[in-house]
Formats: structure tokens, sequence, C-alpha cells
């Protein structure tokens, strides 16, 4: 019995290490073969923050995106069949926030599930004098620590497609950076020396977001920041990147945080024209 365990165990060990063989080897054969022109001009025609990205961006991130597609799997749900279009649209996107850090920061995200449009989660709430409250509240985004990112599809499609900074792929992928250290980006001072100075513009950034919205004043920055830091974060990487020329004139303190923290100047891009 026991020597029928260990051989059991040898042989999922031998197995893992093949299939860790084999998807190196699909990884290696990903980076290798070029970005298609087609996916370029796929991009072109339906992302407007692409468009407006300089040519040597786009170019730096092709790789960071071959290398996305093919260490993280994009499951539909509800029925949806994921398309390459719908993963190359979102590893994008993924990809520009950390064009500026090293390759393995998404090295924990394992799934993007996507649905066709909002997902409805099951939500349990405890107040302080310990009365439970439990129901169910429609999602466009959740970010699940540091495996999984859903993700509705129709959300996805609307992003530059207003006048708002709306961009639910950027604002779940921000949520996982935050995640992915535990918080330590949008936490409060002290937590981490060297970000002293990143959440000091956070922290009055936010609070003054709060008075704004408790005073019902319009507000450039999503009113749902407000909610707590973790989601003023995300929002304002919305704002920095599908609003920056209005971020930078109106908010300069928290442009510049978010510049240095994304090593991007979204404000000083100009359209590009699509190829004919």
């Amino acid at each position: 019995m026991r020597l029928a365990l260990i051989a059991g165990l040898i042989a999922l060990a031998a197995l893992a290490i093949v299939m860790w063989h084999h998807a190196r080897q699909r990884r290696r054969r990903a980076l290798n073969e070029p970005f298609p022109d087609e996916w370029r001009a796929y991009l072109e025609a339906s992302l407007p923050l692409y468009r407006r990205m300089p040519r040597e961006l786009r170019l730096a991130l092709e790789p960071r995106v071959r290398a996305f597609l093919a260490d993280v799997r994009f499951i539909g749900c509800n029925g949806l069949a994921v398309t390459d279009e719908m993963r190359l649209v979102i590893a994008l996107q993924a990809c520009l926030l950390v064009s500026r850090r090293g390759a393995g920061a998404y090295g924990s995200l394992y799934s993007v599930l996507v649905y066709p449009d909002e997902f409805v989660v099951a939500e349990r709430d405890e107040d302080e004098a310990g009365v439970v409250t439990e129901g169910e509240r429609a999602l466009s985004g959740q970010a699940m620590d540091t495996d999984r990112i859903v993700l509705s599809w129709r959300d996805v499609q609307e992003a530059g497609g207003g006048d708002d900074a709306y961009n639910v792929v950027l604002h779940e992928f921000a949520h996982y950076l935050d995640h992915s250290v535990e918080g330590a980006i949008s936490a409060a001072p002290g937590r981490r020396r060297r970000l002293a100075d990143w959440h000091r513009v956070l922290e009055h950034e936010y609070e003054a977001l709060c008075d704004a919205v408790e005073r019902g004043h319009d507000t450039l920055i999503d009113p749902y920041g407000a909610e707590e830091p973790a989601e003023f974060f995300a929002v304002a990487t919305e704002t920095f990147f599908e609003q920056p020329q209005e971020l930078e004139q109106h908010h300069p303190a928290l442009y510049a945080a978010l510049r240095g923290f994304y090593g991007l100047h979204p404000a000083g891009w100009q359209a590009q024209l699509p190829r004919a």
C-alpha cells in the first residue's frame, strides 16, 4: 500500500514535470512567432486606447501580450465562446499596466473568466452589531485575489466609447496589482516607507473626492472611487489612461503620481491614424 502510494506520487511528479516542460515549449514558440498584422489592425479598429499609444509602446507591448496569451487561460461563461479577438483586447490592456515592470507581474494569474454581460455574485455583510445581511449583486468585473479575474465582455467593449473614463479591464487589473502586494498600493501611509509620498498624494486626492461626492459636486474621477482607497486607485487608473489630459489639468499631483507608478505619460500621446 505504501509502495503504491509512493509510486503514485512519483508518477504525478513526473506528469507535472512533463506538463511544465510542454508549457515552457508552448510559451517559447508563442514568443518567437511574429505579432500578426491582423491583430494590429483589429486593435486599431476596435480599441481607442490602442490608437492613442505611440508606435514604440505598441511594439514593446507585443511580446508581453504574446506571453500573457500563452500563460493565462481564458474561460467563457454562461455560454460565451471566447474568441482570439476578445483575448487580444483584454491582454493588451492588462499588459499596458505593467509595460514598465518585470515580466512576472502577472505570474500568479491563472485565468480570466469572461461573461457575456454583467454577472451576479452572492454577498454576505456583517455589521458592527453582528447582524448578517445576505444578498446578490450584479458586477461588470471582479478581481479574485491574484488567481482569477472576471469580466463582462459587454463592459469591456464599452471602454473609450463615451465621455467618461470607464474601462473595466484597467479597473480590475489595477485591483490585481494591488492584491499582488497585499493592498500596499492603496493602503494607508506607513506600510512601506518607499511608498510614503505615493500614499500621501492618494490619501489627499481620495479625501477630496469623498468631500466632493458628499457635497454633490460633479467630479472627473468616478464617484465610485469614494467607496474606499482601493476603489479610488482603480478608478484613478481608468481616468489616467482614458482621460489623461483632463486628469493632468485638474489633478496634476495625482497624474504625476500615476505617471511615476506606471512609467507612462498618456497625456502626451497623440492619436495614431489607422492604416489604409
